[in-house]
């Protein structure tokens, strides 16, 4: 739905018609990390100086953060983390020292999360699946849940979070409880391997060969297990009081296309952080909307604590309630956005990376300066050149 011409993707087309696809929506980052803490808190990362991926060792989302799943709570929320998490604390050493009350990093109870299960995120197993090109086919193997190491589970990795998921929809639809599912796949990060058929076959005879061929059959498996969780929702008749929202941390990687945009991941670009965002919630917002009102992975939080009653007035968002866009669509307020990312030698991306090298961008309106720390490199109108051709700065310096 957002102009693939090589992958099919049914059941994330199917949710754009059910709600409102946008054009304009911002990660908090051009990478992982900062992108998900800017989620979570509302806040844009260099808040938390945090400007650079968490590397499995000492990084981590600072204690005192104020977090989604802290605020709802208050609306007695019961709040699920299942997946990738990568903002630290989930070290063996990390949920060891936890459950021996020593000091540990932060994980995903500590940041208000009441359950979790994500894969052991320590350099010791992740960096060896991803070199082996098995950390989805043998992540079942190393999984822990509220601190606790679980069984091996033979299944594909994203099978095993699906399945996860449903099991807690369906648990907190049968309570009748308000809960927030915090589901965040891995795929299709790299590394690329095979998935279950019959996603890999489907593109075998598209002339796709090698990495490619594999991303593919990982965005169609991804999509698939997209539309189990669906397909869950409407079973148990609980699709008109569910908000659901997919999106990406930051944009395309390696096999991955940005579309029209330049740049991609590691690159702050449009390509970097301009990303694919619907948000479905039937009979509340209008169908098949394409929306080009811009919106930031920060408002998420005041957004859903407005929706779920909860109260954020201690809490200095960066974003803003976009609830009443979503239900009205009474144009949304302009406001000022700020990147800050640490600089990326290496670009996660087909061809060179695009020059010159920023690390700070502001978006104001139409108008989108790039930077090297507080040195203006390049100044784009993207109401008139979303793909940042034409470099205005010398013209327009005011």
């Amino acid at each position: 739905c957002y102009g693939s011409q090589s992958i099919a993707t049914p059941n994330i087309d199917e949710m754009a018609r059910q709600g409102i696809k946008f054009t304009h929506c911002y990660a908090g980052s051009a990478v992982s990390s900062p992108s998900r803490a800017c989620m979570l808190t509302g806040k844009f990362p260099l808040r938390y100086n945090i400007r650079h991926h968490f590397d499995d060792r000492e990084m981590h989302l600072q204690a005192d953060a104020v977090t989604i799943p802290m605020l709802l709570k208050q609306a007695n929320y019961t709040s699920i983390h299942i997946g990738k998490w990568h903002l630290g604390g989930l070290r063996l050493q990390d949920f060891e020292n936890r459950n021996n009350k020593k000091a540990a990093l932060p994980g995903p109870l500590e940041h208000g999360f009441d359950s979790y299960l994500c894969g052991i995120e320590d350099p010791l197993i992740r960096a060896a699946l991803v070199e082996k090109r098995e950390l989805y086919r043998r992540g079942g193997e190393f999984l822990v849940a509220n601190d606790k190491r679980l069984d091996k589970n033979p299944k594909h990795g994203e099978d095993i979070k699906t399945d996860e998921a449903i099991r807690v929809i369906e648990k907190y639809s049968k309570q009748h409880k308000p809960f927030f599912l915090n589901l965040w796949f891995e795929a299709p990060h790299t590394p690329y391997e095979p998935v279950p058929e019959p996603h890999y076959s489907k593109y075998v005879n598209s002339g796709a060969t090698g990495d490619q061929l594999l991303f593919r059959s990982m965005v169609s498996h991804l999509d698939a297990n997209v539309g189990k969780i669906l397909k869950k929702l409407k079973e148990l008749g609980i699709e008109k009081n569910t908000i659901v929202v997919f999106t990406s941390d930051n944009g395309p990687a390696y096999q991955g296309s940005p579309g029209p945009f330049r740049g991609g991941k590691t690159d702050l670009h449009e390509g970097g952080i301009r990303v694919p965002c619907i948000i479905q919630w039937k009979g509340h917002v209008i169908s098949n909307l394409i929306s080009q009102e811009t919106i930031h992975f920060a408002d998420f939080m005041p957004t859903f604590s407005h929706l779920a009653g909860a109260d954020d007035s201690k809490v200095k968002e960066d974003g803003i309630d976009i609830s009443n866009y979503l239900l009205t669509q009474i144009p949304l307020k302009k406001r000022t956005l700020c990147f800050q990312m640490d600089l990326y030698k290496e670009y996660q991306n087909q061809g060179p990376k695009p020059f010159p090298y920023a690390t700070t961008v502001i978006i104001e309106n139409n108008w989108k300066l790039l930077g090297d720390s507080i040195k203006p490199l390049e100044l784009f109108n993207l109401g008139n050149d979303h793909r940042e051709l034409y470099n205005l700065l010398n013209q327009t310096p005011e």
